[in-house]
């Protein structure tokens, strides 16, 4: 009798570290392969479009405390 595994999904951590490591396009072939095998598409472009608006927000957030203490 063959042991048939099932396919282990990702945790949320191996999805924000592939998500991070895509960001920055230092992604490494394995992990990209796990995702593509055992991680469900909609989970990453969730977390994608969640760290595009925290990575913008902060960018904003940078830009008007630059440009306040400029100010004074």
């Amino acid at each position: 009798m063959e042991d048939e595994q099932q396919p282990k999904s990702l945790t949320l951590r191996q999805m924000l570290q592939s998500v991070l490591a895509g960001a920055l396009g230092v992604q490494s072939g394995k992990n990209r392969e796990r995702d593509f095998s055992h991680g469900k598409p909609s989970h990453f472009i969730l977390l994608g479009l969640g760290f595009t608006v925290i990575f913008v927000l902060v960018i904003l957030g940078v830009v008007k405390l630059v440009l306040y203490l400029v100010g004074l």
